[in-house]
């Protein structure tokens, strides 16, 4: 059977406890960014191809909100409602990385 989607768009939505210093996705927008995935790309016409999944952490809280998208495993980190369209557009429609909001990589330390 092939895969039910073409593409999956995770969004972080992990909550933090108040006051970590790396922050939380859901304290910086997930839960919207979240909704206005699954709008846009309902108003496209596209929920039956990409599913835009809530995420429990991906570890990268200090970049947040954070959003992945696979199965091309591009990373996106500070996110906003007012992004989705564009991410939606370019990248989800047209294949396009958005390349400004693409996270930069990075070594985690063995202890995080």
């Amino acid at each position: 059977m092939p895969p039910p989607y073409a593409k999956h768009v995770f969004i972080c939505t992990n909550r933090r406890p108040d006051g970590s210093p790396k922050g939380s996705c859901a304290e910086k927008g997930s839960e919207e960014v979240q909704l206005a995935f699954k709008k846009e790309l309902d108003a496209r016409g596209l929920k039956s191809a990409i599913r835009p999944n809530k995420s429990g952490c991906l570890d990268a809280c200090e970049r947040g909100c954070v959003v992945v998208v696979y199965p091309e495993g591009v990373w996106y980190g500070g996110v906003k409602v007012d992004d989705v369209k564009e991410i939606v557009e370019q990248h989800l429609v047209n294949n396009q990385p958005v390349q400004r909001l693409l996270m930069e990589p990075y070594t985690r330390k063995k202890d995080e």
